[in-house]
C-alpha cells in the first residue's frame, strides 16, 4: 500500500518496546481516522517515562531489560481481583528450577489475620514457556475467599521466600447510595464555590457559605449539592485560580476557610480586634463588592488573620497540651508524611517567592530544594518548623469545615450530600509533583488530539501519572488520591474519566498533533475505584464527554459509575434535542457546564460574542458557522421544550437578543422528566448569569475561575426563581423524606 494512507514503517524493536510500556501505536479520531504513532513520539514519551530510546542500541538495551524484568517477576507488584462469586484466583510465572520445589503461599490479611496453604500436587496442567532467560511455568493459584480489602501475598519455595505481591480483593462494581438503589430520581445544585456571593464572607465563597447552600437546598428536597474542585492551589501565586491545575489534589485550598467559624477565633482577641476595626471591614467590604474574586488580596486578609489564630492556637493549645491540641496531633498522624511534605512544599514555596516574586513552581527553586530528600530540605523544616506546622494547621481546620458542610448534609437527610470534583491531574510545578515525582511523566503532558472543536488539538500543560510506576508502587498513589478526595463528599466526579484507560499524552515541546496515546492499567484502576467507594460510601460519576473508547462505557455501564450528560450534547442525527424518555437512567444529567455557556449565555450568543472578541475562532468562516449554528441550535430547544409542553415563551417567535423569562424552569423542567438517576442545576442558570465561568483556549485573555455571582446567597431563598425552580424539581422528580418542605 502507498500513497498518504500508507501505514508508517516502523522500527519493529522501537514499536514492541513502546508498546509494551503502553503507548499504542494509533488511534481512531471523532471522524473516524486512523492515525499512527510517530517514532519520534515513541522516543519522546518513552524518555518522558524513564526508558532511553535515543537510538536501536538502547532500544534493544530496554527491549532486553524489560524481558529480563518480566522474567524475573513470578508475581506482579499488586493484583487486583474481583469479588464476582467465583473462585479467587492469581496467575504465577514460576522458574522451572522451583518445578519440584515445595511451594507455600502465605496471605496476610489487611486485618492482620494469616491464612497458610501450600500449592496442591499437580496443581492444573501448568504451561511451560521456554526463551533466552530460562524456562517457566505458568500455575494458576486458587485461593481461599478474603475480605474486600488491600493483603499480602508471599510465595516461598522449600521454605525460602521467592516472591511477594499486594493481594487487592475488589467488590464487583461500585457503591450506589440506598435511594439510588431504590430506583429514586435525585437532584441538586452544582456551584462554583469561589463564586459565591454573600453579605458575611471575606470575597470568596467558602465553607460557612457551602453549608448555607446544603440547608437552602436541603430544606427544598435537594439531595446533593454539588462544587468544583477543592484542590489545593499555590500559597506563593494565589492569582493562579484554575481549580483543574492546582498544586495538590491530596489536600485543600485554605483559601476556602471562613477565619471566623475557626475555633481559636473565639479566643484570640487580637484577631477580632483586628477583623472588627473600620480599616479591616472596609477592606472586606472592597472584596466583596468586585464582580470578580481578587485573590491576592482574599489571600493576604485571610493569612493576616489565621496567622494570629495560629499564633493563639499554640499558646492556648499546643503549650498546655488541650483536648484541641490532641485533636490536631492526632491529624498529623493520620495524615502523616503526605501532610508533612505537603506543609513543607507550602512554606518553601512561601520562602522562594517572598525572595524572588518570579519564581514560580519548584523547578525554578535552588537546586538541592527541589528534592524532598535532599538535607537542605531537611534542614529547611528544621529551621522552619513552626511555619510548616502553620500550613498544616490550616489543613485540619480545612477538614474540619468541609466535614461540618457534610455534617448538615446528613442533618437534612440528603440522600448523596457533598458532590466532589478530581482533577485529571495537577500542575508540574506544585506539591503533588513534587511530593512524588517519580511517579509523573514531567517531560509529557496530557491533552487532547486536534478535532473540529480544536483544529490543532489540546495541550493542558498537566502531567501524567507513569502507568508502569502506578503498577509498581501497589497503586499507593491512586488509592490516596482517592482517598483523600471520598473522605467527606457523598459523590465524586472524575473529570476526563477516559484517563482510567488511556491518556492522550504530549511530549514536552511538541505540538498537540505529535501526541499519542499512553494505556493504563484499566481493570486494576476499575477494582480500586469499586473498592474505595464502597469504603467511603461514595456514588461515582464519570465525566465521558468527548471521543470515548466503547471499551470504557461498557466498563462504566457494568462498574455503575454514572455517565455525564449535558443537555446541550444530547442530540439526534439530525440535530434536534433528545426526548426526556431517551436519556439512559445510569446517568448524570445537567443543561451545561463549566466550560459551556450558561442558559442565558447559550440564547442570546453571548457566549459567542465573547469568543469572538477574544479572538478565538481561527477565521470569518469558523466564526459565522457558529453564529448560524446557533441560531438552528436556538430553534431545536425551543421546538423540544415546546413538544413537552414547557415553552418558555407565550408567543411562537421569542426575539433573540432577550432570554425568555421562563428558560431556566422550562429546561430544568424538560430535564428532570428523564430518567437519569441524578440531575444537576447550574447556581448561574437558576440567576441568570450571561458570561462563562471559563472560556476554553485562554489563559490571561479573559477571567477564567473568577466571575462572581451577582445574587448573594442570603437572597436565594425568597426569590422567585430559586423558589419555583426548588417546587418544579419536587413535583416532577418526587418528594425526598416526609420532612421536606412544601
Amino acid at each position: 500500500m502507498t500513497g498518504p494512507h500508507a501505514p508508517i514503517t516502523e522500527d519493529a524493536a522501537l514499536a514492541r518496546l513502546a508498546a509494551a510500556y503502553g503507548i499504542l501505536p494509533a488511534y481512531h479520531d471523532i471522524d473516524g481516522r486512523e492515525h499512527h504513532t510517530l517514532d519520534a513520539t515513541r522516543r519522546a514519551l518513552l524518555a518522558a517515562i524513564g526508558v532511553s530510546a535515543d537510538d536501536d542500541a538502547t532500544v534493544r538495551e530496554a527491549l532486553r531489560e524489560w524481558d529480563a524484568e518480566r522474567s524475573r517477576r513470578i508475581l506482579p507488584a499488586a493484583v487486583v481481583l474481583r469479588d464476582g462469586g467465583g473462585p479467587l484466583e492469581v496467575r504465577v510465572l514460576l522458574p522451572e528450577r522451583f518445578a519440584h520445589a515445595m511451594i507455600v503461599w502465605r496471605i496476610t490479611r489487611e486485618d492482620g489475620q494469616v491464612v497458610e496453604g501450600d500449592v496442591p500436587a499437580g496443581l492444573s496442567a501448568p504451561d511451560r514457556t521456554e526463551h533466552e532467560h530460562g524456562v517457566h511455568q505458568r500455575w494458576i493459584l486458587p485461593l481461599p475467599a478474603l475480605p474486600h480489602g488491600y493483603h499480602h501475598l508471599a510465595l516461598s519455595a522449600d521454605s525460602a521466600p521467592i516472591a511477594e505481591t499486594r493481594l487487592i480483593v475488589a467488590p464487583a462494581s461500585c457503591y450506589w447510595p440506598p435511594a439510588i438503589e431504590q430506583g429514586r430520581r435525585l437532584w441538586g445544585p452544582a456551584v462554583q464555590l469561589y463564586s459565591v456571593r454573600s453579605r458575611r464572607n471575606w470575597g470568596i465563597g467558602d465553607f460557612t457559605d457551602l453549608a448555607a447552600l446544603v440547608d437552602q437546598w436541603g430544606s427544598r428536597g435537594a439531595a446533593v449539592v454539588g462544587f468544583n474542585p477543592l484542590h489545593a492551589l499555590f500559597v506563593g501565586n494565589p492569582a493562579h485560580a484554575s481549580p483543574y491545575s492546582p498544586s495538590s489534589r491530596l489536600f485543600l485550598n485554605a483559601l476556602y476557610l471562613d477565619p471566623e467559624a475557626v475555633p481559636d477565633f473565639f479566643e484570640a482577641e487580637e484577631a477580632r480586634g483586628l477583623v472588627a476595626s473600620n480599616a479591616f471591614q472596609q477592606r472586606l467590604a472592597a472584596l466583596r463588592s468586585v464582580d470578580l474574586v481578587d485573590y491576592p488580596g482574599v489571600a493576604q486578609a485571610k493569612r493576616e488573620v489565621l496567622e494570629m489564630l495560629y499564633a493563639s492556637f499554640r499558646a492556648r493549645h499546643l503549650a498546655p497540651g488541650t483536648e484541641r491540641a490532641a485533636a490536631f496531633r492526632a491529624f498529623q498522624r493520620e495524615e502523616g508524611h503526605l501532610l508533612r511534605l505537603h506543609a513543607l512544599h507550602e512554606a518553601l514555596e512561601e520562602h522562594f517567592h517572598r525572595e524572588h516574586p518570579s519564581v514560580n513552581g519548584w523547578q525554578e527553586w535552588p537546586e538541592p530544594f527541589r528534592h524532598p530528600q535532599h538535607p537542605s530540605v531537611a534542614r529547611f523544616e528544621r529551621e522552619h518548623s513552626e511555619r510548616v506546622q502553620f500550613f498544616e494547621y490550616l489543613q485540619w481546620n480545612v477538614a474540619l469545615q468541609l466535614a461540618a458542610a457534610g455534617q448538615r448534609a446528613l442533618d437534612q437527610q440528603m440522600e448523596v450530600g457533598l458532590y466532589a470534583d478530581l482533577a485529571v491531574s495537577v500542575d508540574p510545578g506544585g506539591a503533588e509533583v513534587w511530593s512524588e515525582r517519580d511517579s509523573f511523566a514531567l517531560a509529557a503532558s496530557v491533552g487532547c488530539p486536534p478535532d473540529p472543536f480544536g483544529p490543532a488539538g489540546q495541550d493542558w500543560g498537566l502531567p501524567p501519572f507513569i502507568p508502569h510506576r502506578l503498577q509498581e508502587a501497589g497503586y499507593e498513589p491512586f488509592i490516596r488520591l482517592l482517598r483523600e478526595n471520598m473522605v467527606q463528599p457523598g459523590a465524586l466526579r472524575l473529570d476526563h474519566v477516559m484517563g482510567l484507560r488511556r491518556l492522550f499524552c504530549i511530549p514536552r515541546g511538541r505540538k498537540a498533533a505529535e501526541g499519542a496515546y499512553v494505556s493504563y492499567p484499566f481493570e486494576d484502576l476499575l477494582g480500586i475505584l469499586a473498592l474505595e467507594s464502597h469504603r467511603n460510601r461514595c456514588l461515582l460519576i464519570g465525566e465521558d464527554l468527548g471521543t470515548v473508547p466503547d471499551e470504557v462505557r461498557t466498563a462504566m455501564a457494568r462498574e455503575r459509575i454514572l455517565f455525564y450528560r449535558v443537555l446541550l450534547f444530547e442530540r439526534e442525527h439530525n440535530g434536534e434535542f433528545k426526548v426526556p424518555a431517551s436519556y439512559e437512567p445510569q446517568a448524570l444529567v445537567s443543561a451545561t457546564t463549566h466550560d459551556l455557556p450558561t442558559l442565558a449565555g447559550f440564547w442570546t450568543a453571548r457566549d459567542l460574542a465573547l469568543r469572538e472578541q477574544l479572538g478565538v475562532f481561527a477565521s470569518p468562516e469558523q466564526r459565522d458557522v457558529a453564529f448560524w449554528s446557533r441560531d438552528e441550535d436556538r430553534d431545536h430547544l425551543l421546538a423540544a421544550l415546546k413538544r413537552e409542553g414547557l415553552s418558555p415563551w407565550p408567543a411562537d417567535t421569542p426575539p433573540v437578543a432577550v432570554t425568555p423569562p421562563g428558560l431556566p424552569n422550562a429546561v430544568h423542567a424538560f430535564l428532570a422528566r428523564t430518567p437519569c438517576k441524578v440531575m444537576v442545576v447550574q447556581l448561574e442558570d437558576v440567576v441568570g448569569v450571561e458570561t462563562p465561568v471559563n472560556v476554553p483556549g485562554t489563559t490571561s485573555e479573559y477571567p477564567n475561575w473568577r466571575r462572581k455571582l451577582h445574587v448573594d446567597l442570603e437572597d436565594l431563598p425568597g426569590s422567585e426563581p430559586f423558589e419555583s425552580l426548588t417546587a418544579s424539581l419536587r413535583e416532577i422528580r418526587g418528594p425526598r423524606s416526609s420532612n421536606q418542605q412544601t
